[in-house]
């Protein structure tokens, strides 16, 4: 008999361990997507005569915690410090809640875990998860719901926070900034409804928060608000719509600063029409001084020709309110004259000018120039505003044009008596086949006047028109290719903007309606398009 060779050996048995290999790989199976499963509840859920300190929540499978800080709504409200919550960075088959505070009597608590429950491999949730019990002898049953919108926008934030506060003889209106709500609830991250459950019988204010501060309070500066003008009454089977909008903010003087040598910044806060300031200390003859609004920052400018002194003392005023400053003079470099285009694109929707970071005083047409890509000279005005700080320059763009707009020495002129350089800009305009236009008809329009919008995805607006009385249709041309929101505002007071609401003078904001689609506008076409509006 002749023997196998032994590299033949070696071949077959790799063939028979792979065959193995094969045969006993494991495939994973199809992915888990059931949730956990609740075992039970220690104290049992809904309990009443509530004492414990400690409530352990029970499931089928090992659960974490995801986004507690985000999902958790506890109401009424406790401080973060009166209870903990665990595990937290881990996983187990129970939920402990321990309680470090003592309770409120006879009252009903809820803690609503949102979404944050979740299985330990696969993330999959036990949603709105809610732990109720009772310090009294009984549950309370009833609920309030409603809408979310906001009274701008087209779509309303995240994690709106939506209280009711008890109306009693300790009742004031300013109980929202400074106490926690009887009860609460949050629309978090998916909804636009809300409902707030296990409230007693009463008599409430309605209101819903975008708690930027996680502190359950108004804070003016940062939060936007909606309320109901009239108390509620619970029970009811109202369903209720709360607007969203942000306050204008109450006006503040803010502390000066030396930005430069030859500019003294004051900020503020709120509204700056009617401020003042005022140099208490001795100036030099010759002395000047102008006072702008800062292009990007909420602060106003107090240009001034420099002189000797360690220290200077303004006065600030508006209406009934002044201030007194001192501002102590640093060594710094002064701002010298520097100017920029408002733009690259030459359109006659939108406004071309030049920005300057010092005062001007003075402009001289006759040293600028204005070419097309044809070196053709183009006709043109420029007028200085000084109130803006800025030059306006006004011709009319024709569609695919390039223009040159030079500026020779000495065009412009500081109060400093600094003067430019030669400058050159370039603004292009583009081809109508690059362009769109919008033909858009209204009905059952019941008010006038009104603002129509035409704004991006983002809520910034692209173009508008004031109508005092009906028109046929509106014509929006030379509009950039993209996706639009159409919105009509209903300007109540005539000043031809939208305006926001207050909750202390219990007033809403101007209503807003939307186009219920969005618009897409394409390069070289023109879209007609009919809005009715709803009551």
């Amino acid at each position: 008999m002749r023997r196998i060779p032994s590299i033949i050996w070696v071949f077959l048995l790799l063939f028979a361990l792979v065959n193995c290999a094969k045969r006993g790989s494991p495939t994973g199976g199809p992915e888990d997507e059931t949730p956990p499963q609740l075992v039970g509840a220690e104290p049992a859920l809904y309990a009443t005569g509530f004492n414990d300190k400690r409530i352990r929540i029970q499931f089928d499978e090992y659960v974490k915690l995801k986004e507690l800080q985000k999902q958790l709504i506890v109401s009424p409200p406790l401080d973060q410090g009166a209870y903990t919550v665990t595990p937290q960075g881990g996983a187990s088959k129970h939920i402990d809640i321990k309680i470090l505070d003592t309770l409120q009597e006879n009252t009903t608590y809820t803690f609503n875990f949102g979404q944050s429950i979740v299985d330990n491999n696969e993330d999959n949730p036990y949603e709105y998860f809610k732990y109720v019990f009772s310090t009294g002898d009984y549950i309370d049953s009833l609920s309030v719901r409603g809408l979310i919108k906001d009274g701008l926008n087209k779509f309303p934030d995240q994690f709106i926070s939506v209280m009711l506060y008890k109306v009693d003889s300790t009742y004031t209106d300013s109980i929202i900034y400074k106490q926690k709500p009887t009860y609460l609830t949050n629309t978090l991250d998916s909804l636009t409804s809300f409902d707030i459950s296990n409230v007693a019988e009463g008599k409430y204010l309605l209101v819903a928060i975008k708690d930027e501060g996680s502190n359950y309070t108004f804070d003016q500066d940062q939060d936007k608000i909606g309320f109901k003008k009239q108390f509620i009454d619970v029970p009811s089977d109202s369903l209720y719509e709360l607007v969203m909008f942000k306050e204008n903010i109450d006006f503040k003087f803010g502390r000066p600063s030396h930005g430069a040598r030859n500019k003294i910044t004051f900020g503020y806060l709120g509204d700056p029409s009617g401020m003042e300031v005022e140099l208490l200390t001795p100036q030099p003859e010759g002395f000047r001084s102008v006072l702008l609004k800062d292009p990007e920052k909420d602060s106003l400018n107090y240009w001034f020709t420099p002189f000797e002194a360690d220290s200077l003392q303004f006065k600030v005023r508006k209406g009934d309110e002044a201030e007194d400053y001192t501002v102590k003079l640093r060594k710094l470099a002064p701002d010298s004259l520097s100017i920029s285009p408002s733009s690259t694109n030459a359109s006659i929707h939108e406004k071309l000018f030049l920005l300057a970071n010092t005062p001007l005083t003075t402009t001289d047409q006759s040293k600028m120039s204005l070419i097309d890509n044809d070196s053709v000279s183009i006709d043109f005005e420029t007028a200085l505003d000084q109130k803006k700080n800025h030059v306006d320059i006004r011709f009319e763009p024709k569609p695919g044009k390039r223009y040159q707009l030079k500026l020779f020495p000495n065009a412009v002129k500081d109060m400093y008596g600094e003067t430019n350089d030669t400058l050159s800009f370039v603004f292009s305009a583009k081809e109508l086949s690059e362009l769109g236009n919008l033909q858009l008809e209204l009905s059952n329009v019941n008010f006038y006047p009104i603002i129509i919008q035409i704004t991006d995805q983002e809520g910034e607006v692209i173009r508008e028109q004031y109508a005092k009385e009906e028109k046929p249709r509106y014509f929006f041309d030379g509009m950039k290719p993209g996706k639009y929101f159409i919105r009509v505002i209903d300007d109540a007071n005539e000043n031809g903007k939208w305006d926001t609401g207050r909750f202390l003078e219990k007033t809403q904001p101007e209503i807003v309606r939307y186009h219920p689609t969005l618009i897409d506008l394409r390069a070289n076409w023109e879209l007609n398009e009919q809005f009715k509006l709803k009551d």
